[in-house]
């Protein structure tokens, strides 16, 4: 197993930035991240005031209305040192790479939101810069396929640093998915907007998962996570859909059960 140079010395501390749908519909995302940073050794911070990034009013076409919420978290994040860290892909595509089309007439704002975006990684991606892809030897009996969310390979250009930390979880057998980084078919207001698209590219990726025979579906974003969950139950699948974060604090716990290794 290759492991990524780091050329940045490792952070003591990092902030985390949970995002809307960790806080309202999966707060187990946010502590299993917390869980896992603090595996690696790190302190981790929590602004208790901070709120959206206005990533879904963006995506709706609702410039005037995003402006001051994506303003008020820059002011936030920016008074904080260290590495941002967000387990969500989609959430890290807004702050880096459409806060400078959302503040283009603000030259100061476009300035200062790219300070803060230089420092806010997608959480796969910051144990993959810092502490290379063998950085977390857990163990997990289980299987798994994984699911590559559209903003962390096309936005962020972060492809293989989830699938190596999942290969480096002994006992969790992974099977490849067909077109895995194909849509699921959320797309926040798209999956709304457009029901019958999205349900139909929803049930192509739900038939390949299925046909991999797997336990669980990995993911690195809350969105998708609840549309594959979603249309799974309504299948009557057992299918599980997980944030790798979870999966990753579940194989550390059971390493340390085991007593394989004590952190």
């Amino acid at each position: 197993m290759s492991e990524t140079p780091t050329t940045q010395p490792r952070p003591e501390r990092v902030t985390l930035f949970a995002t809307c749908m960790v806080d309202q519909l999966a707060p187990g995302v946010g502590e299993s991240t917390i869980e896992v940073l603090e595996y690696l050794g790190l302190e981790v911070d929590f602004l208790r005031d901070q709120t959206c990034c206005a990533q879904p009013a963006f995506n709706s076409g609702f410039r005037s209305e995003a402006f001051p919420v994506a303003k008020r978290f820059v002011e936030l994040f920016e008074q904080v040192e260290g590495p941002i860290v967000v387990p969500s892909g989609s959430c890290a595509a807004m702050v880096r790479n459409y806060y400078r089309d959302l503040f283009r007439d603000d030259p100061d704002l476009v300035e200062r939101a790219a300070r803060v975006g230089d420092r806010l990684y997608e959480f796969t991606e910051f144990i993959d810069r810092y502490f290379g892809n063998d950085a977390i030897s857990g163990r997990l009996s289980d299987t798994a396929t994984y699911h590559k969310c559209c903003h962390l390979i096309r936005e962020l250009g972060v492809d293989r640093p989830p699938l190596e930390l999942l290969e480096n979880v002994d006992g969790l057998e992974m099977t490849p998915l067909e077109r895995a980084d194909v849509c699921c078919g959320f797309g926040g207001a798209f999956s709304v907007k457009m029901p019958d698209i999205s349900s139909a590219i929803l049930n192509e990726k739900l038939d390949n998962i299925e046909a991999t025979g797997a336990n669980n579906v990995i993911a690195a974003d809350t969105g998708c996570i609840v549309q594959m969950q979603g249309g799974l139950r309504r299948r009557g699948s057992k299918v599980q859909v997980v944030h790798i974060a979870e999966i990753l604090a579940k194989s550390i716990s059971r390493t340390v059960q085991t007593g394989i290794r004590t952190g």
